[in-house]
């Protein structure tokens, strides 16, 4: 059997559909935090900032820095490092620290975050899980009476 070039009568009116409405490539739609762009928030004092964050994020931001978490902010904004490592996961993840990469160690290894916008309120913790899922196989041998009947492999 010939295989179909064109793709069929039903792709031949899609195409002439997208002509005829002009679709082009998508663009990709520019990131805003509650109505602000990613600028317009790097500009805001944290006090401002504080108060569009959820609950938690806030009262963390209102009660201040520790001085660990100081010392991580100014190693981000004195670019010392590709890449800065902390124990901090506490730490909320604020405009400032955006395409920053930052090492989060929990608790056997760093694993390596690149900061996005999306990330913004946020705790750095949230992004190096401390537990992993370890998936299970199928029933092993005795497990149950059903597993008698399977075949050993």
């Amino acid at each position: 059997m010939a295989k179909k070039i064109g793709g069929g009568a039903k792709a031949a009116r899609r195409r002439t559909r997208k002509k005829a409405t002009k679709i082009l490539a998508r663009k990709k739609k520019e990131f805003t935090y509650r109505g602000l762009t990613i600028e317009e928030l790097q500009k805001m004092p944290l006090e401002e900032l504080a108060e569009l964050l959820p609950s938690r994020a806030r009262r963390s931001l209102r009660r201040g820095f520790s001085d660990e978490q100081k010392k991580l902010l100014d190693d981000l904004k004195a670019n010392k490092k590709e890449v800065s490592r902390t124990h901090r996961r506490d730490l909320v993840v604020i405009p400032e620290m955006v395409n920053k990469r930052i090492a989060i160690y929990n608790g056997k290894e760093w694993k390596e975050v690149l900061i996005q916008p999306e990330m913004i309120g946020h705790f750095l913790g949230e992004f190096a899980l401390t537990r992993t899922f370890e998936k299970h196989a199928g029933p092993g041998v005795g497990a149950t009476r059903s597993s008698k009947f399977l075949p050993l492999k």
